[in-house]
């Protein structure tokens, strides 16, 4: 599930554009900006910027945090405050890989019959051509 969220624009006018992000990125958001004394859009925006930040260097450090995120060295060869940026990528990546796909559409790729909930939280049987069954 997603939500909309104006996300600032910086230009002369400061314009907003509105961006439909996934639900839990704005929950947490919402959680860690109250902390910060930030708005679920102002925290999205830090850490967007701190994202933009990030992809920019070209140190040995950034070389170091990708191999690791990429699965080819053990974080163990980082230090401790890269390990945390290796770590909140993994965490997003898994994050974003989780609301992109669908465990019961896999199984019915498969030709698995699943059971979960509908749209208005009744339980029903989902066949492998599409089809659904209230239980």
């Amino acid at each position: 599930m997603t939500q909309s969220i104006p996300i600032p624009r910086y230009d002369v006018a400061a314009q907003t554009r509105t961006t439909r992000l996934p639900a839990d990125l704005i929950e947490a958001a919402e959680a860690h900006g109250r902390r910060e004394h930030r708005s679920a859009a102002k925290q999205i925006e830090h850490w967007a910027r701190f994202g933009q930040y990030f992809e920019g260097l070209s140190t040995a450090a950034r070389v170091r945090i990708q191999r690791v995120v990429a699965g080819e060295v053990a974080v163990e060869q980082l230090d401790e405050d890269e390990r945390q940026v290796a770590n909140a990528q993994i965490t997003a990546r898994i994050s974003a890989a989780a609301n992109e796909s669908s465990f019961a559409d896999r199984l019915a790729a498969s030709g698995v019959t699943t059971v979960g909930l509908d749209d208005r939280g009744r339980m029903v049987r989902r066949h492998p051509d599409g089809s659904t069954t209230h239980l």
